[in-house]
Parts: C-alpha cells; structure tokens; sequence
C-alpha cells in the first residue's frame, strides 16, 4: 500500500472567546490540514496548529515543511515500511516538531485504516473512553470564578486554570476564589505556562498549600530551559510538578526524569513531533515509573482525534487536557471523537475516523 499524494489545507475557525495564558492570547484557531491518500483509496488525516511561542512554528513554515520536504520524501512509499516512513520524516528536519506531527498522525490514520483498527487498539488499547478536564483562561478573578462555575455546570470534574501572568499574590488570589466557589470536590490542576521563577514558585505552592487549596499539580513553572530551576521546585515542594515545554523529546524526557526534575510528563504530539516519538516518550517514563498526561495547543478536532487515541493506547498516561475543540465555533472534521460532558468517546471506526473536512472553515488549499 504505496503513499499517492499529500495534500494541505489551511483552516481557520474562531473560538467562542478569547483563550488567555502567560504567553498569549488566542481567538481564532489557525491551523494546517493534511489528507495523506494512498493506494486504494485510503485517506489519512492530520493537522498542525502555529503555535509560535512554544514551537517556533507559523502556517508558512509549516505548510513549507510538509509541502517542500516531507513530500518528496514519502511519496511512492508504502505503509508496510513504517519505521522508515517515520525515520525519514524525523531525520528530515531538525524540529519543525508540529509540521512532523500533522505527517506522522496522517500517516498512523492510514496505516490503521489498512489493518481495520482504530487506531489506539493498533498501538496500544489500554483504554475505550477517556476524561478530559476544561481550562480556564487568565482573567481578573470574578471572571475565572465565573467561568469555573459554568464549566463544572457543564459536567467537568476537573480544572485546569492558567496562571503566571501577573504577580503570585494575584494568581494565589484567583486560586483562592475559585476553591472557595466550587467546594473540596472538584479536583484543581494549575499551568503557570513558565511564567514564574523557581523560589517565587515555592513560595507560591507552599502559599497554596498552607490555604489548603489542594492542586492536584502544578504544570511548568518555570522556564522550559531551567532544568535546575524545575528541578528546585520539585524537591521543595509537596505538590506533584509536571514539565511541559521542557519536554519536547524522548531526550528531554530522559534528562528530566535523570534528574528528577519533575513528577509528572504532559506529552503533546505537537511538541514530540507525532505520535511515533510520543510513544516512546511515554515508555521512557513508564520505565520511570512516572505518570503522564496527554494535552494539546488550540487545536481542532482532527489533532485532538490522534491525540486522544495515543493517549488511550498507553497504559501510564492517566491525565487528559483534550478540550480545545469544545472552545470553538465549529467541527472542522466529519467523525472522530465524540464529547459526552467530559468523557471523550473514541468510536470504533477504523484509524482516527475522520471522514470528512468542512469547507466552509478552509481558508486556502496547497
């Protein structure tokens, strides 16, 4: 079964409203489409969001990628070769991780179209249906409260709320109100997106933990390159510490989890470059014995789908920060995931199944 063509979409669909962290501010979701087509007719689906503040990428350089590099590489090559399609595809580029990813999902979407298997029972099957949480964005403190409110409404257990943005006191005062709004119940996960510095983060978890505020964990305080700095607050704090934009690789993973600089793995496919090196980041904290969570950037339904079916193959990724499609207007793909409240529904057609992609949100074709 030989690759035919590849093909790119841009895609745009604005959010309901705007998405805040300590790094931006989002609300439209750009993105680059990819439709794999091979032998047969089978047609594989992926995407890649610019996310230039974390990966560096934009539309242009993504779509230059997949168009000018990863093209000619795959071309003529059949599905049955697996390790040298994604050889190839890692080897190509140095990082250019998300434009890597919107490939390798694409390609995994037909391999297991091939073998009639969606695709987290091709690679894994350690779960049917998943639990994702509902982040809420950086915003005074009567808003974030509100907002919690509501998506607890909503039918969600768990919260992620983002901080880093402002002074500590301020982000301490937003975690306070909320806690105080929602009761002991629901469970509190925080994301300072490495908006801190490391003895102001202990300061600040400690802080939270003296209010009794019970955070599940605290992702990225500090700076994705200060190892130390992750490292310092891990071990000076009770609070369990999860690195995110120190861990893009299966390198960054084994350095991090060397050191023990951090409790806890988020793995994104956007960062990892696809689910081939995502699953081996997953193994290497198996063998850790460290846990992981599964999350996303703004993405649609298409990377959400490929996330969400890695995250279900792996039996030691037991967090789900899969919400992004639910933040905005509209499904840019026919089929995939389904949402019931917070339970994320894998389906049972074969590879991601996705069918179709909406017209009416492509923006351009390549």
């Amino acid at each position: 079964m030989r690759i035919k063509s590849i093909e790119t979409y841009r895609g745009a669909i604005p959010l309901h409203t705007p998405f805040k962290t300590a790094l931006r501010t989002v609300t439209v979701a750009e993105t680059i489409i990819v439709k794999v087509t091979c032998e047969g007719g089978i047609v594989g689906w992926g995407e890649a969001p610019p996310t230039h503040v974390i990966t560096g990428e934009s539309l242009a350089s993504i779509d230059y990628a997949i168009q000018s590099i990863f093209k000619s590489l795959l071309i003529g090559e059949t599905l049955q070769m697996r390790e040298i399609l994604f050889q190839k595809i890692e080897n190509s580029m140095v990082r250019n991780t998300s434009a890597k990813a919107a490939v390798d999902m694409a390609l995994y979407d037909c391999i297991a179209k091939q073998a009639d298997l969606p695709l987290y029972q091709l690679i894994g099957g350690a779960h049917e249906a998943i639990e994702t949480d509902y982040t809420v964005s950086v915003n005074t403190p009567d808003e974030m409260v509100q907002d919690a409110k509501n998506y607890i409404q909503n039918g969600f257990s768990v919260l992620k709320i983002k901080v880093g943005k402002d002074q500590i006191a301020t982000d301490i005062k937003r975690i306070e109100a909320i806690r105080n709004e929602i009761g002991p119940d629901i469970q509190i996960r925080l994301d300072a997106n490495q908006g801190w510095q490391a003895k102001e983060a202990v300061r600040a978890i400690r802080r939270m933990e003296d209010l009794g505020l019970e955070i599940e964990l605290i992702e990225q305080p500090v700076i994705a390159y200060d190892l130390d700095g992750l490292k310092y607050v891990t071990e000076n704090t009770d609070t369990p510490i999860m690195a995110d934009e120190s861990v893009f690789s299966v390198y960054d993973a084994k350095r991090v989890l060397e050191i023990g600089a951090a409790d806890l793995i988020n793995i994104k496919l956007m960062k990892s470059g696809g689910i081939h090196q995502a699953i081996k980041i997953a193994k290497v904290a198996e063998a850790y014995g460290v846990e992981c969570m599964v999350g996303s950037m703004i993405e649609t339904k298409i990377g959400i789908t490929a996330a969400a079916h890695f995250a279900a193959s792996q039996p030691n990724v037991t967090r789900y920060d899969l919400d992004a499609p639910l933040m905005l207007t509209g499904d840019i793909a026919n089929g995939g995931i389904s949402y019931k409240r917070n339970q994320i529904k894998l389906g049972n057609a074969a590879g991601l199944g996705i069918q179709t992609i909406e017209e009416k949100y492509i923006v351009e074709k390549s």
